[in-house]
């Protein structure tokens, strides 16, 4: 079996660069529109995947075309995709979203099947053997805890990306070996507002305190903050020329995942992670940016 499973969501990206966002009530021109494959999860499977980890997928798509080039993308990526249901009752999931001329994103979600994901979609089989389980907050909550309780139950380690945010039981704090928000999620979770180093540290020890064991929170070009019962670190960032933010978050965690697979230490497989978030700013849309490990080894060397 797979080392790496994946709980969660599938998504048809649908991508319009333009030179700013629009204000409420505005038409901007944008520029061609773009389909590209998506979603936290598979984006998260797909990172992984294409960094040499063994990687399983389990969500839903829709029985339309998206649905049938989402799995057939994640084939092709070396993802193990026979757990990824096609439900003839809902569309496959899509994400409008528009990128700025500095990289920036806006994203608009219709979950569509991910909606469909249950707890009956994950099988204890599915987890035998595996090492790390990978759970974010596009499918619904009563999958995400079933999946952590079967890992706990099991040994496996559960790293899960709470986005989008939302709120968060104590039972999943404590389930999860380590919580990755971004700043935004993080203040959300720990109902912070976030103006500073100290703020941010706060938030952080907010979900500590409720029972989380690691909490890594991703800071785009200012690297990554972890936090423990005992310790707080910074780790830096690698300075690129963003060009599409889309899927950065997702590559720093696939890098992680890997990272944490080959034995690293946290602090280490944090700061490959930022290498692998970074490298996929330098490319448009999530999926095609996802770095290779040879990519990222180059990259390592010359930064």
């Amino acid at each position: 079996m797979a080392d790496i499973v994946v709980v969660g969501s599938l998504n048809a990206d649908l991508v319009v660069r333009s030179s700013r966002f629009p204000a409420p009530g505005e038409t901007i021109r944008g520029e061609d529109l773009a389909t590209i494959p998506g979603g936290k999860g598979a984006n998260q499977a797909v990172a992984a995947a294409r960094l040499g980890a063994s990687v399983a997928m389990i969500g839903c798509v829709g029985a339309d075309a998206f649905g049938a080039t989402l799995i057939e993308n994640l084939k092709q990526n070396n993802v193990d995709a026979r757990h990824v249901l096609r439900d003839g009752s809902a569309a496959t999931g899509t994400a409008i979203i528009i990128v700025d001329s500095s990289g920036e994103n806006s994203i608009i979600l219709s979950p569509g099947a991910n909606a469909r994901v249950s707890e009956n979609d994950v099988e204890p089989a599915i987890l035998a053997g595996a090492k790390l389980l990978l759970l974010q907050f596009e499918i619904p909550m009563e999958a995400v805890l079933h999946s952590a309780g079967l890992a706990r139950e099991k040994g496996v380690r559960v790293i899960l990306n709470p986005a989008p945010a939302r709120e968060i039981p104590d039972e999943l704090l404590k389930m999860a070996n380590f919580i990755l928000p971004n700043e935004t999620e993080l203040g959300l979770l720990a109902r912070k507002r976030i103006t500073d180093k100290a703020s941010l540290e706060a938030a952080a020890s907010v979900l500590v305190s409720r029972g989380a064991a690691n909490v890594i929170v991703t800071l785009g070009e200012k690297g990554a903050l972890i936090v423990g019962r005992h310790s707080k670190k910074y780790v830096s960032a690698y300075k690129v020329k963003p060009v599409d933010t889309t899927g950065a978050g997702d590559a720093f965690i696939g890098g992680m995942a890997f990272a944490l697979l080959r034995r690293k230490s946290l602090q280490d497989a944090v700061k490959y992670g930022c290498a692998c978030g970074a490298l996929a700013t330098t490319k448009f849309g999530a999926q095609p940016s996802l770095p290779t490990a040879q990519e990222v080894r180059e990259f390592l060397r010359s930064a």
